[in-house]
Parts: C-alpha cells; structure tokens; sequence
C-alpha cells in the first residue's frame, strides 16, 4: 500500500449504516467523556452465528468526527470474571459510567450454570476509557427478575443513579459514591408504558428521558417517557425508533458537538438477529422537548471533525511480505499489484511474521482488500489466539483495493509477532496490513 492509499482509510464523509462493520456489535451504549471523544460499549454477537448464549468479549470504539471509528479492542472477556457462569457466555448490553477519575464498566452476567436464576450486575474499572479495566466483583443485593442491560446516570450534581429491567419491569435506584452499592434499594419505574428491557436514561435541558425497547413481536420498537426527577414517576411520551428489522432493539441517545444522535443495532449485514451491527442516526427534539421520530438511513451521520491524522510510526506490510498456504497464492492483479488470491479455498491462508509489536500491548491492525462479495469473512489469529471471523465488506470489485477492514489486538514486544488470516469464507484478495501501535 503507498501512503496515498494509506491516507485515504479517513476519508469517509458519513459513517454509513452499519457504522460498525468489521466485528458484529450489538446495544450500544454511547458517552461523550472528557478528552472530546465519544465512545460506544458495545456487546458482541460472536461469529460463527450461537446465539445470546454465548456472547462475549466485549469492545469500546471511539471517533472524534462521528464518521471514523477506531476500535480500541477488547476490555473484559467472561474469562477475566472469577465470580461468573464456569461456562462462560452471556455478556449482554453494558453500559460505563466515569466518576472521580474512574471509569466504571457494568455488564450482566450469570454468576452459575442456571443462568436464568443467577444474574448480577458486574462492575470493572479503569483510569482510562478503553483500556486497563479490572473486574471488581458485582452489586450486591439486587435481583428477583430478569437483571440486564444496566445503564448508568452520573447527573449534573454528582450523584449516579443506576437502571436496568428486562422481563417488562423496570428499576432504578442511586448508587452510593463507591459506584458499587446501591444508596436505598431499587424501585420500580412507574408511568411506563409496554416496557420490555434497553432501559437507556439521559438528561436534556433539565428533563430526564428514560428510553427502552417495547414487546413488539418479533421486532421490538424503542418508546420513552420523562420525567422532572431521575428515579420518576415518569411520564409515557410514545414511539420515536420504529423496528430496524432486527428481533431485537436496543439503543442510546447522546449529544455530540451540539447534535444529538441515536445508537442503534440492526441486522442488515447478516441477515441473522444473532450477528448484528451497530447503526449511528440523528436524533432531534420539538420545541416543547418531545422526540421526533429517528429516520433511519443508509447514510448514517455527517463528519463533525477532521478525518484523524495517520499514525507515523505505523508500519506497512504488503502481499510480498507474507507467506501463504491451503491453495492461497500470491499474485500480481490488473492493476500491477501483487495481492493474495484465492482465500475462498478452504485452509487457505495467509500469515504475516516477524510484525513489530514496537514495546507491546495495542495495535490496530488495517486490512487492505478487494472482493466481489456481498460478505466474506477472514479468521483472525495473532500469536495463536483466536479474534474469531472478521467481515470483509464488498468493494467496486476485485481489482478496486478500496476495502478496509480494522481491529484492535494485543502484540508482544519485538518484531516475532505472527499474524495470520485464514480464508474459507468468501472470495478475497488481500493486498497488505498496516500495523499502528497504540
């Protein structure tokens, strides 16, 4: 790849929808912190398709334009959650909260096999916003029904209020200043109308908007109600996210450089309602403070910023640099480009050695591509572990080495590290990586 192509990656003028296309993503929970940035936790529908079941290894993704997102990789895993289900799986919607220097990232899990009977709230912290979170143990003393999706309101004044429900009930209760326990127990929210779970709470010109998805059947809708007080009563309002064609809907509202935007999921690159994708749409008010209705396109949300500066000290590896194997070979294309071929043959594969690391930890790994398919998809391995499949979107064709598909993983210190792509899964031509440390 030269520079000029590199240069390109930030050229997007809309984030398109799906925004987020490289991993499958789901219930984003959207915060502006501190540094500018805004930033989506997200749980992760793994691939290949297993349903809720196994969910897992949850991501943060951050943009300073709205339009160009960079994955900041993975944060917490079951594995990483001593008190949880042995078997892992169901890490549902998360939400992060940041108070005194801390971050604060809650998830649902299961604490036994009998996963229905045993959900706590868990909570991980960090100084930072997407990276170095460590798992604290659960809240203590809540539970009776379904006990997901957990959204987290720090309000003008200091004090954080905590929200969950599934199952058609609705809680919300203050969190004490550890961010950990609750104050005076949890209350049913009252004044809402068919809730079914995604409660969602922000704050807006001194009302709070308490947002969730109904028991549509089949393909939920997002209504919401307000309220002068955090903990209600709270007054039904209507539909403003009508069905995104996904079984299931779940989103966040948040306000960026003076707009507002709605975060969403739908299942447009899958077809499946276990492999969905993060959608980003405006989200605007009348005058007297209700929602208008969110149009959702295909365009997605205008640049807000600048496309972010490349990092210099990223490094570049072409077709040239790798070593193929299971039918893949290299090759020079139309253009007079040497690219990898033929990594739809099953076993095929291409791997990429002695990567630098630089002094270890993050990188984002870019993954320049051609293919005529609607979706194809590459395994991901770095230093032998599994990133599980990534989709390879379609581009103008198989000579255009437009496609860019990116993802945060961890490297080791040096230039031993090994990164490996293994085909199967659709017809691509994979020109080179780039390599940007952290």
């Amino acid at each position: 790849m030269s520079k000029e192509e590199i240069l390109t990656e930030g050229s997007k003028l809309t984030s398109k929808n799906p925004a987020i296309t490289t991993l499958f993503t789901a219930d984003p929970s959207a915060h502006v912190w501190e540094d500018g940035k805004v930033y989506i936790y997200a749980s992760h529908d793994m691939d290949p398709a297993r349903g809720c079941d196994l969910m897992d290894r949850y991501h943060v993704f951050s943009s300073e334009d709205m339009v160009n997102w960079l994955d900041e990789g993975e944060i917490l895993r079951s594995e990483n959650v001593s008190w949880g289900r042995p078997e892992g799986g169901f890490m549902w919607a998360p939400d992060c909260a940041y108070k005194n220097g801390t971050y604060y990232f809650y998830y649902p899990h299961p604490s036994g096999s009998n996963w229905n009977d045993s959900w706590k709230i868990g909570v991980a912290t960090s100084e930072e916003p997407a990276s170095g979170f460590i798992d604290q143990g659960y809240i203590p003393g809540l539970g009776g029904f379904a006990l997901i999706d957990p959204c987290v309101l720090v309000d003008e004044d200091g004090r954080a209020y905590m929200y969950y429900g599934g199952g058609s009930r609705c809680e919300g209760g203050e969190l004490n200043d550890d961010m950990m326990t609750i104050k005076h127990g949890m209350q049913e929210m009252e004044g809402l109308e068919d809730f079914h779970e995604a409660a969602w709470v922000f704050k807006r010109a001194g009302l709070y908007y308490l947002t969730y998805s109904d028991n549509l059947d089949g393909n939920n809708r997002m209504r919401y109600a307000t309220s002068t007080q955090p903990l209600g009563p709270w007054s039904y309002r209507g539909i403003f996210l009508e069905p995104t064609g996904c079984s299931t809907t779940h989103g966040s509202v948040v306000e960026f450089k003076g707009q507002w935007y709605m975060f969403y999921h739908n299942q447009d690159i899958s077809g499946q309602g276990n492999l969905r994708s993060v959608c980003i749409d405006y989200l605007n008010f009348n005058e007297d403070g209700t929602i208008q209705t969110v149009v959702q396109t295909k365009d997605g949300v205008k640049s807000v910023g600048t496309a972010p500066i490349p990092n210099p000290n990223q490094k570049t590896y072409s077709a040239v640099k790798c070593s193929v194997g299971g039918g893949a070979e290299i090759e020079v294309n139309e253009q007079g480009k040497s690219v990898v071929n033929h990594l739809h043959l099953v076993g095929a594969y291409c791997q990429f050695n002695h990567v630098d690391g630089e002094n270890g930890g993050r990188a984002a790994i870019y993954i320049h591509y051609a293919t005529v398919e609607r979706l194809a998809k590459l395994n991901l391995t770095v230093n032998g572990d599994d990133y599980s499949l990534l989709n390879v979107l379609s581009t103008d064709g198989s000579a255009h080495l437009t496609g860019r598909a990116s993802i945060t993983v961890q490297l080791n210190s040096g230039n031993d590290n090994i990164i490996r792509f293994t085909g199967g899964n659709g017809e691509i031509s994979l020109a080179g990586i780039t390599v940007s440390p952290f």
